[in-house]
């Protein structure tokens, strides 16, 4: 199935519905299919053809949706560039992508004007939000064009429709292909279709360039749903978005569920209609998912795990999976405790492994490489085969993820193959420690990394953000951590801060903490 079905359904039998609001101006799902058609139109008569790629430089906007529908009705490619990118990763993508078309919102046309030089297959600059000297026009190229002027073509569904770069931490990102299916495969078993009936209000937080964002957008778009578009996460704005507009689904990462419950103004707006709240992207803390479960006791939590490779979630820890009711036996409290921790399982239509360095299965409990497969993985990295190669193996992708699965089935996160620490030869899995450290009393939020030492090769460090009032020794956290932990796997250096750096989506990047030790320790 392809994407643009998901919208042409949604439009024969809600065409009246709200698909889009922003700054309280709605969009019918009737003018969304409206406003594609012409844009379609328009780009086939610049010379738009089936597998070119579009690239779009803009923050969550109507206008995303509009373009990605638009290029998918063509055949094109839509690549979604991350906002917060610096000029010379900007320059690499979009060269790397091959776009021939860059579409910029107003804050970005002048940075991509100083990257024209640059930009080798560029044909057409198109600013998003009013005229721009050099630039076509959006609003004018919509505005002035027909819906019946889109042609009709054949696409097929393992077409690349998204070619989404990752927010690799470390280098250039790679660029990963995926196909229409990869959304399909998803959405038709996991959503319900549109209903004219029955509505529901999406609030949309998570940026578009990256694959949760653009999940939501699929699921929405095919069950009929309004999304309510915040252009950057505010957790004021937030928290007022959900009491103005009643929303009932809304998708984030961890630290933003964290700013809402910590923000001066919790409890001063309505968020009584919020029924579900679908988080991932990066490890949930017990500490925060269980203030949550307290404080909005009526909501449906659902953990869910993918990647970019991935297309879409792969695992889920379900509602009933956060249920911990009053009264049970303390060895299932422990248990269900221990378990929101995990990813849960995997989806029906995904198969999921566990395997060490040499490709054999590891056995509960034990931790090995996660890999997947299923209908819905990436066809590939962009112009990379070797890459590709190495990521996609028999129809398995290595996800990078270390981790382990239960006597049940629980699916749980040990950390990147590329964080592990080595210390004299002794694996030592990030998220093992920071488990532990964050229990400490006085830790609001750690990350565990590893240092170069001239007599053990690597030792641990941690990063800990205390909470107000708290004045632990480096010391005192160590020792806490070897009541659980063998005493190689505790803090040999333990830096005191503000707060850790993270990517836009909260994941932290352990390269930035390395960076700060610049001196091996024992030197």
């Amino acid at each position: 199935m392809l994407t643009t079905e998901f919208l042409e359904i949604a439009n024969a039998i809600c065409p009246e519905r709200a698909a889009v609001i922003q700054d309280g101006r709605a969009l019918s799902y009737e003018q969304l299919y409206d406003r594609v058609k012409r844009l379609a139109g328009v780009l086939a008569a610049q010379g738009v053809q089936q597998g070119d790629t579009l690239a779009l430089l803009q923050v969550n906007t109507p206008q995303c949706l509009e373009v990605y529908f638009a290029a998918a009705t063509l055949g094109a490619i839509y690549v979604p560039l991350n906002f917060r990118a610096r000029p010379s990763e900007l320059e690499y993508m979009i060269n790397q992508s091959d776009a021939k078309l860059v579409l910029a919102g107003e804050r970005y046309v002048t940075m991509v004007d100083a990257l024209r030089p640059q930009l080798s297959n560029v044909t057409h600059y198109i600013a998003l939000d009013g005229p721009a000297p050099g630039w076509h026009d959006y609003g004018a190229w919509v505005g002035g064009a027909s819906a019946d002027d889109a042609p009709w073509l054949e696409v097929p569904e393992e077409a690349t429709t998204i070619l989404m770069f990752t927010a690799g931490t470390t280098g250039f990102p790679k660029g990963v292909m995926l196909h229409h299916n990869s959304f399909a495969s998803y959405v038709l078993s996991n959503v319900a279709p549109a209903d004219p009936d029955e509505e529901e209000r999406n609030l949309l937080t998570v940026p578009l360039y990256h694959i949760a964002g653009m999940q939501a957008v699929m699921a929405a778009i095919y069950g009929g749903r309004t999304l309510v578009m915040q252009r950057q996460f505010e957790p004021g704005e937030w928290m007022a978005l959900v009491a103005k507009e009643k929303t009932s689904r809304a998708m984030m990462v961890p630290t933003m569920l964290k700013q809402i419950l910590d923000h001066a103004d919790f409890g001063a707006h309505d968020l009584s209609s919020l029924k579900v709240i679908t988080y991932g992207a990066a490890p949930m803390p017990i500490e925060v998912i269980s203030r949550a479960l307290n404080l909005l006791p009526d909501v449906q939590f659902i953990n869910a795990f993918g990647q970019t490779e991935t297309a879409a979630t792969i695992t889920t820890l379900s509602p009933e999976d956060h249920h911990i009711p009053p009264g049970l036996p303390e060895a299932e409290r422990v248990l269900r405790l221990k378990r929101l921790s995990s990813v849960g399982k995997p989806l029906d239509d995904v198969e999921m492994r566990v395997v060490d360095e040499a490709g054999h299965d590891c056995g509960p409990n034990q931790t090995g490489e996660i890999i997947a497969r299923g209908p819905r993985i990436m066809a590939g990295y962009w112009k990379d085969a070797e890459k590709t190669k190495a990521t996609k193996r028999d129809g398995w992708i290595y996800t990078g993820d270390l981790g382990h699965y239960d006597d049940d089935g629980y699916y749980f996160l040990n950390g990147r193959a590329s964080d592990m620490i080595i210390r004299a030869g002794e694996n030592i899995a990030p998220e093992e420690v920071e488990r532990v450290l964050a229990t400490h009393p006085a830790v609001d939020e750690c990350a565990v990394f590893g240092v170069p030492d001239v007599t053990w090769g690597e030792t641990v460090a941690a990063a800990v953000v205390l909470k107000k009032g708290q004045q632990p020794t480096a010391d005192e956290l160590g020792d806490w951590c070897r009541k659980d932990l063998a005493s190689f796997k505790k803090p040999e250096r333990v830096l005191f801060l503000a707060e850790l750096p993270r990517n836009p989506l909260g994941k932290v990047l352990r390269r930035e903490l390395r960076a700060i030790c610049t001196e091996p320790a024992g030197a």
